[in-house]
């Protein structure tokens, strides 16, 4: 039987990717695993891989091409298959004489044909809408998914969907099921945020540049703009007294050295800190779904990395329960692959609380954009030398770095966030703490 090969949906944000190069080419043969193609999505350049075997026959897109997820990209037949012919639009089964239909008839066919004309012409197929049987709205859902949805109870309409040209599927439905509070009710979808008309700034001299926006960059400015507008963040900040940290690192670091061991940075010890700090105050560790409040049970810490298209964060998987040193290696590794855009998804997927760091660029303090679904980021800034009143009230040199928070007020409340927030201050103050 042909298999027509689609445009993978390769991440959760995903809605288009890039097909940078075709592996295989026109006529060759293709085993199940073999890479057929190298695809940059919204987060990494990732392969393609073949679930069929056969002869790849034709290619619809050429290397370079943009296409929507669920868009053809390729024909594969197997051995003894031929080509598909053409198909044929299938003919009415209500078609009869125009003597024998009613002048109702004609006037509403000739009224369709007329709406039909006016309708632009669309760049690939979009799934026939059907209509819903609860609500008669129209909607586009697969028939496993109408039948998921029946016995669970939930209602179609509104309910976005992560298939081709948005189409509801089975998992679009588990999901909706589980962030409600009970099977009686569909939390509602939030309206999506709109952006004022305004004519694009153009190049006013020969040295500007307009650069065309990656799937990486559209992405990030979108769902930023999201959090930014749907999401009622609050701020909250503290000095920490850092000199106990670069102490403990400069012990840890020298004896590394002797054994050949990599050197700690002050971010490991902050990631570190904000894993246990999560793991103390678990409503810091949650989401907001609509309905429903989903406090984690493990923290699944997300780390920005700064990459030449954008920023991606990489995640540590049960961060509370690993040591400093296999945070520091895991997050160098994470890094790493960011950088060469060789992330797989479940490396940049379900992040529970996320760490931005812009030390390293000698930035005082900042406030970061929450990275949704989650609640909760901590911005780190740089360690300042600095002047300082000690117990005694004398004034004596000291190390200051800020912390700061940015916190999604439906779910983390100033009381939590100040407890979060407390907590972290006392792990990085005395950090022997988060080595026992």
């Amino acid at each position: 039987m042909p298999i027509t090969i689609e445009m993978p949906k390769l991440s959760d944000t995903m809605t288009e990717g890039t097909l940078l190069r075709w592996v295989k080419k026109v006529g060759d043969n293709v085993a199940v695993g073999d890479v057929l193609a190298e695809v940059e999505t919204d987060k990494a350049t990732m392969e393609m891989e073949a679930f069929d075997e056969g002869t790849l026959t034709e290619v619809y897109v050429s290397d370079g091409q943009t296409v929507q997820v669920g868009q053809k990209l390729a024909l594969l037949l197997g051995d003894g298959e031929s080509k598909p012919a053409e198909s044929k639009p299938a003919e009415s089964k209500s078609s009869a004489p125009a003597s024998k239909q009613s002048d109702a008839q004609k006037k509403s066919d000739t009224d369709k044909k007329a709406s039909q004309s006016k309708q632009p012409e669309s760049p690939a197929p979009q799934p026939q809408k059907v209509p819903d049987a609860e609500s008669g709205q129209r909607v586009k859902a697969s028939p496993l998914a109408r039948k998921v949805a029946a016995e669970l109870g939930v209602q179609l309409e509104n309910l976005p969907g992560s298939g081709p040209g948005g189409r509801i599927v089975r998992d679009d439905v588990l999901s909706a099921h589980e962030n409600r509070a009970d099977t009686g009710a569909q939390a509602p979808k939030p309206a999506a945020p709109t952006t004022p008309a305004v004519v694009p700034p153009q190049p006013v001299s020969q040295q500007d540049v307009q650069i065309q926006l990656g799937g990486m960059r559209r992405t990030i400015a979108a769902r930023l703009l999201e959090a930014k507008t749907t999401i009622p963040h609050f701020y909250l900040q503290a000095e920490i007294d850092a000199e106990s940290l670069v102490q403990l690192r400069q012990q840890l670091n020298t004896a590394n050295e002797a054994a050949g061991l990599p050197k700690f940075t002050i971010n490991d010890f902050i990631l570190k800190a904000t894993a246990v700090a999560a793991a103390h105050v678990p409503k810091a560790n949650a989401s907001f779904a609509g309905d429903t409040i989903v406090q984690y049970g493990s923290v699944q810490l997300a780390c920005a990395v700064a990459i030449d298209d954008g920023l991606v964060t990489p995640v540590i998987r049960d961060a509370q329960t690993k040591t400093l040193s296999q945070i520091s290696a895991e997050v160098k590794d994470l890094a790493a692959k960011a950088r060469s855009k060789k992330l797989k998804p479940e490396q940049y997927q379900g992040g529970t609380i996320t760490v931005s760091n812009l030390g390293s660029y000698g930035v005082d303090q900042f406030f970061a954009i929450i990275n949704p679904p989650q609640s909760l980021i901590v911005s780190v800034g740089a360690i300042l030398k600095k002047p300082v009143v000690n117990a005694a009230g004398a004034i004596v040199p000291g190390q200051r770095i800020v912390l700061a928070l940015s916190c999604d007020h439906r779910v983390v409340d100033g009381a939590i966030g100040a407890q979060f927030l407390a907590e972290l201050k006392r792990l990085l103050e005395t950090p022997a703490l988060m080595l026992v």
